[in-house]
């Protein structure tokens, strides 16, 4: 059995953030523009590496992901309430749809859009303690749950050909694969189970490839998981909490990482909660727009 490759350039700070859970990483290439949110400090940031300029907006309740929109400066935010149309320039919003909202103990978390323009997402339990979360899809008309039972969701994440969602359990340490045909989704069945020592399966992205990047909560790094499953290289990250990742810069090859403090003194680890990048070596894709 061989071992996987240990990447070769290690990650360094891009933007020394210091949030408290960073996530939701996600490249706007139409503006060159990095996005992620600190969830429990409640922010959208933004980050243009041409011009090394970073700016926060302040979020007025927990929010889990931004999705882009026809509009650069318009996203769909997955914000504890529901998901709202945002406007970065002066931080109104107009509230979309919300899919729980007979359990004001959950909140949204993770999200994405796939190549078929839906939005996908998950929600959980805000205090981790329930497994009261589920999968869902919003496609501008109808609001479709899917997967459910969990405490802690991330992703989703779509193969390229849109054929294949993937869904993690985080606290059970899984990842599903589901098919996915024209919105419609099949059985969940198990795609990795991580092991003991690896920390807890987080958010994720998939590249031109067809490869599934993992992050690490507690595992300090990402690991890259061929379509079989298989390990195909690991990228240590210099910090615990690994939460996202996106591929971004002019030819998608450039990986930005969020990172979480939370929990973490800063004397022994003095890089949590920032925004990290490396020079991944291989293409992602595009982020989808919803139009919905």
């Amino acid at each position: 059995m061989t071992s996987p490759v240990v990447h070769p350039n290690t990650p360094h700070v891009a933007v020394p953030s210091a949030c408290m859970v960073g996530e939701g990483a996600l490249w706007d290439h139409r503006t060159g523009t990095v996005f992620w949110v600190d969830i429990k400090n409640p922010g959208i940031w933004r980050y243009h590496p041409q011009t090394q300029q970073h700016s926060r907006l302040d979020a007025p309740e927990r929010v889990g992901f931004v999705a882009l929109t026809p509009d650069p400066d318009m996203v769909v935010a997955g914000f504890k309430s529901g998901l709202v149309r945002l406007d970065l320039r002066d931080g109104s919003s107009e509230p979309i749809v919300s899919p729980e909202l007979d359990n004001p103990a959950n909140r949204i978390n993770d999200g994405h859009v796939g190549p078929d323009g839906a939005l996908y997402f998950g929600t959980m339990h805000d205090d981790e303690e329930h497994p009261t979360g589920s999968f869902w899809r919003w496609d501008g008309k109808e609001l479709i749950q899917f997967h459910e039972g969990f405490i802690v969701t991330n992703g989703p994440a779509i193969s390229p050909d849109g054929r294949t969602l993937y869904a993690t359990d985080t606290i059970g340490g899984t990842i599903y694969a589901l098919d996915l045909d024209q919105g419609r989704l099949g059985e969940a069945r198990r795609f990795i189970q991580f092991d003991k020592g690896w920390g807890h399966p987080d958010g994720m992205a998939v590249d031109a490839e067809g490869h599934l990047w993992v992050c690490h909560w507690g595992g300090s790094r990402i690991t890259r998981f061929g379509p079989d499953g298989s390990i195909e290289r690991i990228v240590p990250v210099p910090t615990a909490q690994v939460t996202k990742c996106t591929f971004g810069g002019p030819d998608l090859t450039t990986l930005y990482i969020t990172t979480a403090a939370i929990g973490h003194d800063p004397h022994i680890d003095p890089m949590a909660g920032h925004l990290f990048v490396v020079d991944a070596g291989i293409r992602g894709i595009r982020a989808n727009i919803f139009e919905g």
